[in-house]
């Protein structure tokens, strides 16, 4: 399948070798996107 999950964030990458070789970037780039719209929905509040 060569395939990673992420339920968390709802992310499927079928790129398994190229992270097992350490090229994570699409993985780190999908949580922070992930974690900043949990953000903006959060209570309304400004950040910072």
């Amino acid at each position: 399948q060569n395939r990673l999950t992420d339920h968390r964030i709802g992310l499927n990458l079928h790129q398994l070798d190229r992270v097992m070789e350490g090229k994570i970037d699409d993985i780190i780039d999908a949580l922070i996107a992930h974690y900043q719209a949990e953000k903006l929905k959060g209570d309304g509040r400004a950040a910072g």
